[in-house]
């Protein structure tokens, strides 16, 4: 005889997973959450258990980057490359562009929407709000915003005609992990079960201001948490970003005690994000569909919080372009981790192979589906970086090349990876580098053509021209 367990059981899977139904999608994006803030992955000092766990049933790709950005908001274009799965100056030209351009790309949500999928978006979105519908057929609590109070939010509902305006926004009254959170688990208790789905969560924390509640703070104390090794009072030389807002969170020069009591305020935000994780999480085994959705957790980029003297994500080192990216599901290796390079708009066309959806013409990222199951592959060769027109980058995963042109001032900073991880031990003037610099320049120079950066490394200034005031 049947018992009601097996018989729940039984039920969930089958609600779970109708015939021919592709594996569900569900994202799970992170604002300002560094690639080295997991605790499975090597941080003793966080606490994620949820992400720990999330990390245990899937693949973690430890040198996933962002491509960079063209402001100081380096969010807008990480996350217009993550919904594009296109390049840094094609897909900010794209989605910031005329309407006329939107013919130049399909929106991860849209692709998904095409495929007979059911959209759900909620939480920070950063980018036009006439696409959040091309995206989401539903959505809750949508923050529009860049940046907010963390517990009295500015956000609005999902809106058919897409008339988005201040005039409709509400203020939530709750911490906002717990509002996103909570519209994602909703969500999952009341979805169409006859159709696949792609949920978008995207919190605004560990972001700025760092005001988790008073539980997770009490978690983490200033005196115990250690200084990052490649801590700075200040930056060794003017990079063009040192005076952005970032920057102006801790006095100059950056003392120890104050850096400290930022980490144990970012690890606090942090834990209490991964307390929503896990919500949500266990949401989805209770619905039986944890078996049939492909779960990404990842971050939208780094952040400096005293290393090299800085204090934001406007730069080109690894604490601010390297990011979390752990993908778990059915077909998925449980407890690897992965060394191959990779980008964030990777993510568009590796979620494409592993629903078996076609990817769009439109998309520039490579499928990372080949390294997920193999650790003899690499993605990608190398990775271009860019801030504004006055950072670019190149890395290979064994040497970086930094290169600054501020003011008229070139600086060249030259890395080697593997012996020297913090990026502290500039090897730039040293004779015997010259071949290498000159090396990656040339493949530099490459990267910036076919990713359609305006900038000449050979011209004064780089080529630009400051707009008309």
């Amino acid at each position: 005889m049947t018992s009601r367990r097996q018989f729940l059981a039984s039920s969930a899977a089958a609600l779970a997973a109708p015939a021919g139904h592709p594996p569900n999608v569900l994202v799970l994006f992170a604002d300002d959450q560094r690639f080295n803030t997991i605790h499975a992955l090597g941080n003793p000092e966080v606490r994620t258990p949820a992400l720990d766990r999330l990390a245990a049933t899937g693949v973690s790709f430890d040198r996933a980057h962002i491509m960079g950005g063209n402001s100081g908001a380096v969010c807008i274009a990480s996350r217009a490359m993550l919904l594009t799965g296109q390049t840094l100056f094609h897909s900010m030209a794209n989605v910031h562009g005329p309407v006329e351009r939107e013919k130049q790309f399909t929106l991860i949500g849209e692709h998904f929407r095409n495929s007979g999928y059911q959209t759900f978006g909620t939480g920070k979105w950063h980018n036009p709000p006439r696409l959040f519908n091309r995206c989401f057929e539903s959505g809750g609590s949508i923050f529009f915003g860049g940046m907010t109070d963390q517990s009295r939010i500015p956000v609005q509902d999902y809106d058919p005609a897409a008339a988005y305006g201040r005039q409709r926004q509400r203020i939530a009254e709750k911490p906002s992990s717990e509002l996103f959170a909570d519209e994602a688990i909703d969500f999952l208790k009341n979805r169409d079960p006859k159709r696949p789905f792609f949920l978008y969560t995207a919190f605004t924390s560990p972001h700025d201001p760092r005001t988790a509640p008073n539980a997770y703070r009490e978690m983490y104390s200033a005196d115990r948490i250690q200084l990052p090794a490649n801590f700075m009072g200040q930056h060794p030389f003017d990079n063009g970003e040192l005076k952005v807002r970032d920057e102006l969170l801790a006095g100059f020069p950056r003392s120890p005690n104050e850096v400290c009591h930022h980490i144990a305020d970012y690890y606090a935000m942090i834990t209490h994000l991964d307390t929503q994780v896990g919500h949500i999480l266990e949401a989805l085994r209770e619905s039986g569909q944890d078996k049939h959705t492909i779960v990404v957790f990842a971050g939208d980029n780094g952040l400096a919080l005293g290393q090299h003297g800085l204090m934001g994500k406007q730069n080109l080192y690894d604490h601010s372009v390297r990011v979390p990216l752990v993908l778990s599901g059915p077909g998925i290796p449980k407890g690897q981790r992965r060394q191959s390079l990779a980008y964030l708009l990777d993510l568009f066309p590796t979620l494409c192979d592993l629903t078996s959806t076609k990817t769009p013409a439109t998309v520039e990222g490579v499928s990372l589906q080949p390294a997920i199951h193999s650790s003899k592959t690499t993605a990608r060769q190398d990775l271009f970086l860019s801030y504004r027109h006055f950072q670019r980058g190149l890395t290979d995963g064994e040497w970086k090349l930094i290169l600054y042109n501020v003011g008229g001032t070139v600086t060249t900073q030259l890395f080697m990876l593997k012996e020297d991880p913090l990026e502290t031990e500039n090897l730039a003037q040293v004779p015997e580098a010259k071949p290498q610099i000159q090396k990656m320049t040339a493949r530099l120079k490459e990267w910036m053509k076919k990713a359609g950066d305006p900038l000449d490394l050979d011209k004064p200034a780089w080529g630009y021209t400051p707009p008309r005031a």
